[in-house]
């Protein structure tokens, strides 16, 4: 669907990151002095695009629902940098009231940058309109969006289980197949998320059996691990066997 060379027009050829991947957690507090809203608010009306950016930014520090409207408005700004700012920051301010806003933008953008803060976002609004889009991203985006496409899937375990059980398919698909090691590495992080909201049914069982695939046959020593961590993390007795037997016969 995207070229994986489209986000060179930002000169980020060889990069999955883009400027505000450093952010803390949504519930993280800062050490560092916070922007004033106050002032910020006024900014993301200006008419001048540095001061719209520079507000935007600010509320991916702050969490203040005054400023949610004006982000949406934003995500069809002209400048992509203010458009990848304002979905970053309703990833800092989830409201239900972006999920749609943020799925045409997902649709319609060719940054991958602002795509990529769209699905971060999305994943936070736990909303499950945005199921059928993150799926999509993992599966035919870039490689930086399948990344954080990956990860937010993982929030589907808050919105309920027909979301999860959707949800895990796509990401089993991504965890065999994805020639991206971190993007695998994401998809079983998210599987493991999952799976502590299901039965012993199929669905857990068909995710444990490619967690353990993947444990065993992946070629990078850190899909290994992520698929090690999340086996010892659900607790599973055929995934705790089958590690005790390999640490025994000196896999590990």
């Amino acid at each position: 669907m995207y070229d994986d060379d489209e986000l060179s027009i930002l000169d980020i050829e060889d990069d999955l990151e883009s400027p505000l991947d450093h952010m803390a957690a949504v519930d993280t507090e800062s050490a560092e002095p916070k922007p004033d809203p106050e002032e910020m608010l006024p900014l993301l009306e200006s008419p001048d695009t540095n001061q719209r950016m520079l507000a935007a930014r600010a509320f991916c520090e702050l969490q203040d629902d005054r400023a949610i409207p004006q982000l949406i408005h934003l995500l069809t700004d002209p400048c992509p940098l203010v458009r990848v700012s304002a979905a970053y920051g309703l990833g800092r301010n989830p409201s239900i009231d972006a999920v749609a806003s943020l799925i045409t933008r997902y649709n319609e953008d060719w940054n991958g940058y602002v795509r990529k803060g769209v699905v971060w976002a999305l994943g936070n609004c736990r909303d499950r309109r945005s199921l059928p889009t993150l799926i999509e991203a993992l599966k035919t985006d870039i490689s930086a969006v399948r990344l954080w496409a990956a990860s937010s899937l993982a929030q589907m375990a808050a919105v309920g289980y027909d979301a999860v059980i959707a949800a895990i398919p796509p990401l089993i698909e991504g965890l065999r197949r994805d020639p991206v090691a971190a993007v695998r590495s994401n998809c079983a992080w998210s599987v493991g998320q999952l799976c502590r909201e299901l039965p012993s049914n199929v669905v857990y069982a068909t995710a444990i059996d490619a967690l353990l695939e993947t444990f065993v046959e992946d070629e990078e020593l850190g899909v290994r691990e992520d698929a090690r961590s999340a086996l010892l993390k659900l607790g599973d007795p055929r995934g705790l066997q089958l590690i005790e037997e390999l640490e025994r016969e000196g896999f590990l």
